[in-house]
């Protein structure tokens, strides 16, 4: 798949050749133990706070907010209405589609992929976790799949605006030391992939969009049997 207009401008600026690439971002950090902490150096677990500039695009933007919001629940009650005037063929399209959310969400909390991270920090994930705010506060990565590994850029700190412009890499995972999986080989359409580490650990990271480029990339890739 070619690179979108964005995704060829940030390698470009970062000197890296990826095969897929996608914003992406983790859940909160779990509290480490007392020791963990200790013997990590008391890093960071937490991304920076908004930047003032972002603050006050909030503010600005707070009446464009309720603006939105309205539109949002006239949009509902439009969907609503669409609904009620469905066809037979056309309701059961939707609860299949329902059943299959519930059991994708069962599939995730029964594997617990519900989680940022496997749950042993001294692990490979867990190390690299440990690092994750140390290598940039900004609260986002642009992550690419490259034939070398996993390729991690962000802005080195915190932004609200023009995060592509002041992307860096901020980490790099050599393919043997870890892949990028999706744990559903594209079963369920979702956010979720996994950085699968070579001692078994694995991080989840959240693409923004769903089904994104790095899903589809992962899609076209020979299973490991064949």
């Amino acid at each position: 798949m070619t690179p979108t207009g964005k995704q060829r401008l940030a390698m470009d600026r970062l000197g890296t050749q990826a095969e897929a690439g996608a914003w992406c971002f983790i859940d909160k950090i779990p509290k480490p133990p007392a020791d963990v902490l200790q013997a990590a150096g008391n890093p960071r677990i937490r991304p920076a706070a908004m930047p003032p500039l972002g603050m006050i695009g909030m503010v600005l933007g707070a009446p464009f907010e309720l603006l939105l919001m309205l539109l949002s629940l006239l949009a509902e009650a439009e969907e609503a209405v669409k609904r009620a005037l469905d066809t037979k063929e056309e309701k059961e399209q939707r609860r299949a589609k329902k059943e299959e959310d519930r059991r994708r969400d069962a599939t995730i909390t029964q594997q617990g992929l519900d989680k940022v991270f496997d749950g042993d920090w001294h692990g490979d994930a867990g190390q690299f976790l440990l690092r994750w705010y140390g290598h940039s506060t900004h609260h986002q990565r642009m992550l690419f799949a490259t034939q070398e590994g996993i390729v991690l850029a962000a802005p080195p700190k915190r932004v609200s605006v023009g995060r592509e412009k002041r992307l860096q890499v901020v980490a790099r995972i050599p393919a043997s030391e870890a892949t990028l999986v999706d744990p559903f080989s594209g079963e369920f359409e979702t956010r979720l992939l996994l950085i699968r580490f070579g001692d078994g650990s694995w991080l989840r990271v959240d693409t923004e969009e769903l089904r994104s480029d790095l899903h589809m990339h992962l899609l076209r890739q020979p299973l490991p049997d064949s």
